[in-house]
C-alpha cells in the first residue's frame, strides 16, 4: 500500500523543515506549498490525501482556501495555526475543516489527528457500521444504542445528536453545526439548549458523566466524539 500524501501549506520555513522529516518518519509522503495559490493548484494536480493548512498565508486567508476547496474537494483539512481565538477555530471548522491544532504543537498529537482524519474520510458518505466507545455500542442501521449489552433509551433528539457526533468520530463538531443539523437553523444560536441536551445524553452514555470520556467538550467551539479507535488522540 502506498503512503498517504500530505500537503503542508505554511509559509514558515522552519515549520516546513520540521514537518517534512517528521511526517516522513511517521510513514507519510509530503508535498509543500507556501501560498494559498500554490495550495489550490497542488490539491488539483497532486491529489493529496490530506491537507495541513496554516490560516496566515501571504496571499490569502486560510479560511478562504477552505471555502474554495469545499466547493470541489472533500480532502480532509487539518488547520495548524498560531491563531488561538475561538472565533477563528469555529469559522474554519464551520467552513469545512476537519480538525484544528494550535501552534506550538506536538508531532505525536498531529500525526494521531492525521490518521484519524484519514481513517474517517468518506464516513459520512456511506452507511456507517457499528461504532464502539468505552463499552457503548451505536448501531445506526438497527438504530440501537447499548452500553455493556444493556439497551439505552434515548429520546429522538438525543439519538440524532449522538449519531451526528459519532459519524464524525475523532473530529470537532461545532455548536452551530450540531444545533442547525439536529434542531434546525432557527436554533443556530441556542447554545444553552445544546448544553442541556449534551448533559442529558452524558447521563445516559457515560460511565461518569462528570468526567466524560466519549463526548468531549472543545471549550468555546463544540464537541468531539471519541470512539475506541480514536481514543489515542486525546489523553
Amino acid at each position: 500500500m502506498s503512503a498517504s500524501r500530505i500537503l503542508v501549506v505554511d509559509d514558515e520555513p522552519q515549520i516546513q523543515r520540521f514537518l517534512k522529516p517528521a511526517l516522513t518518519a511517521a510513514g507519510f509522503d509530503t508535498v509543500e506549498a507556501l501560498t494559498g495559490a500554490e495550495a489550490l493548484k497542488a490539491v488539483a494536480t497532486q491529489a493529496p490525501d490530506l491537507v495541513i493548512l496554516d490560516l496566515g498565508l501571504p496571499d490569502m486567508d486560510g479560511k478562504d482556501i477552505i471555502a474554495n476547496l469545499r466547493g470541489w474537494s472533500d480532502v480532509p483539512i487539518i488547520i495548524l495555526s498560531a491563531r488561538d481565538r475561538e472565533s477563528e477555530k469555529i469559522a474554519a471548522l464551520d467552513l469545512g475543516a476537519d480538525d484544528y491544532v494550535e501552534k506550538p504543537f506536538g508531532i505525536g498529537e498531529l500525526t494521531a489527528r492525521i490518521r484519524t482524519a484519514l481513517r474517517h474520510r468518506g464516513r459520512t458518505d456511506s452507511v456507517p457500521g457499528p461504532i464502539r466507545a468505552d463499552g457503548l455500542l451505536i448501531d445506526p442501521v438497527k438504530r440501537i444504542v447499548s452500553r455493556d449489552d444493556q439497551a439505552l433509551h434515548l429520546t429522538p433528539k438525543e439519538y440524532d445528536l449522538l449519531t451526528l457526533l459519532a459519524r464524525h468520530a475523532g473530529r470537532v463538531v461545532t455548536h452551530r453545526t450540531l444545533l442547525t443539523s439536529v434542531w434546525g437553523p432557527a436554533h443556530a444560536d441556542d447554545l444553552h439548549y445544546l448544553r442541556v441536551f449534551v448533559g442529558q445524553l452524558r447521563q445516559k452514555i457515560e460511565r461518569n458523566p462528570t468526567e466524560p470520556h466519549i463526548v468531549r467538550t472543545e471549550p468555546g467551539v463544540g464537541y468531539r466524539f471519541v470512539s475506541d479507535q480514536d481514543y489515542c488522540i486525546i489523553p
